[in-house]
């Protein structure tokens, strides 16, 4: 199922998408009720999902459902418009953006990545599909996008096994990973350059995990201005989800409700020559196959 935020008139919503994808329906007029996203994500259980898988597999006519709105005729949210904690982020973990990134830097690369590298990325409120993401043209000639998988947590996991890690996932959403590259490296760290205000463009929903098969083996790419740059899949991750779950927490309590991106295959800018950076005007889209398009305006 494909679950997401919205505003429908004056009403900030949860739904869920028709089977066909052309209708919305309010989560509470099937009987599943939560303020919040994150709420939902914490709370819903095992019935719960089963009255909305059994609701879109019948696929009933939208005017049974109370509320049901055509997906054209709302404006989608980010699924988790503030969510409760930074995000956790993978720095190169496709091995040709590794590559690139250290041509970039003019540093030698030796092919190696025997350890994960882990950020995190501040987000004060998560970009939704067809907003514009800030240019920050002030502080930063160098912005770059990075079309990633991300994971949602959906229980507490501490000290979980490779095997365990699956029942640990909630459901994915597309991020896409905005980063200052001129800010990133003067400071020698991922933080302030990962972090600016509207750098973190997420959706436009979450599939929950029931919905593709595990691990997802999905086609992943990113478009500037409808020329594509990233194209590969996720299966090409050299630390795969349940590594990345299994080895966080062995030490780091992850709570529901936690995102974790994945880190973004070769093709961002900075990886031709010359660059090609984002400036205003720009339309990015993320593509991840099985969930959908995320569609950002540089503004």
């Amino acid at each position: 199922m494909k679950l997401l935020t919205y505003e429908a008139g004056d009403r900030t919503l949860l739904g869920v998408l028709s089977k066909d994808e052309e209708w919305v329906y309010p989560l509470k007029s099937l009987g599943v009720d939560y303020k919040t996203m994150h709420e939902l994500v914490c709370g819903m259980g095992q019935s719960e999902k089963q009255l909305i898988d059994y609701t879109i597999d019948r696929q009933p006519e939208p005017y049974t459902i109370q509320g049901a709105a055509r997906l054209e005729d709302i404006r989608i949210l980010a699924p988790i418009e503030r969510p409760q904690q930074d995000i956790i982020c993978l720095g190169i973990n496709y091995m040709e953006h590794a590559e690139e990134s250290a041509r970039f830097k003019k540093e030698e690369f030796n092919g190696e990545r025997p350890y994960a590298v882990y950020f995190s990325k501040r987000v004060n409120q998560a970009v939704a599909c067809f907003e514009g993401i800030p240019s920050h043209s002030q502080i930063t000639k160098q912005l770059d996008y990075e079309a990633e998988l991300a994971v949602i947590i959906g229980k507490e996991a501490s000290n979980v096994s490779l095997e365990e890690a699956e029942e640990c996932v909630f459901g994915y959403t597309i991020l896409n990973d905005i980063s200052a590259r001129d800010i990133q490296n003067r400071h020698k760290q991922f933080y302030f350059g990962k972090s600016l205000d509207g750098s973190a463009p997420m959706g436009p929903w979450i599939v929950t995990r029931e919905s593709l098969p595990y691990p997802p083996k999905l086609s992943i790419c990113s478009r500037v201005n409808g020329e594509i740059r990233q194209n590969s899949n996720t299966s090409q991750m050299i630390f795969g989800i349940s590594y990345v779950i299994s080895e966080l927490s062995a030490g780091i309590t992850l709570k529901p409700g936690t995102i974790i991106s994945m880190g973004t295959p070769s093709g961002v800018g900075l990886g031709f020559t010359p660059p090609k950076f984002l400036k205003e005007g720009d339309i990015v889209e993320c593509e991840v196959e099985g969930i959908g398009t995320l569609v950002n305006k540089i503004i």
